[in-house]
């Protein structure tokens, strides 16, 4: 059993080309014992985003803070607020947007093999 704040996770900037002021931390993951899925936090500061990207496994988010979208292969900006989920499919091309006056945070589930 493992119980960790969040505060006390290392904090580091996600440095995929075409990120913009996004940070990634991991609270529970493999080097944790995770069977099967671990739990990242992703931070995007006002203005900034994640890449537009895809990749070959499906991930599960919760927002816990701020306002952002999450915009979908046609350019469509779907809009996410605290306490939403979403979830991006295998090989969906996707990015999240900051989209409002605070930092957009978000738990981003994945399996453990791409955490």
């Amino acid at each position: 059993m493992k119980v960790v704040s969040l505060d006390n996770v290392e904090k580091n900037k996600v440095s995929m080309e075409g990120a913009v002021g996004a940070w990634k931390q991991l609270p529970l993951g493999s080097s944790d014992g995770a069977p099967v899925y671990s739990y990242r936090v992703f931070t995007v500061e006002q203005g900034g985003h994640t890449p537009f990207h895809s990749h070959p496994y499906e991930h599960m988010n919760y927002v816990i803070g701020g306002e952002g979208a999450l915009v979908n292969e046609k350019g469509e900006m779907i809009p996410l607020r605290e306490g939403d989920f979403a979830l991006v499919s295998p090989d969906e091309k996707h990015q999240y947007r900051n989209t409002g006056s605070q930092p957009f945070r978000m738990i981003c589930g994945v399996p453990k093999e791409f955490e």
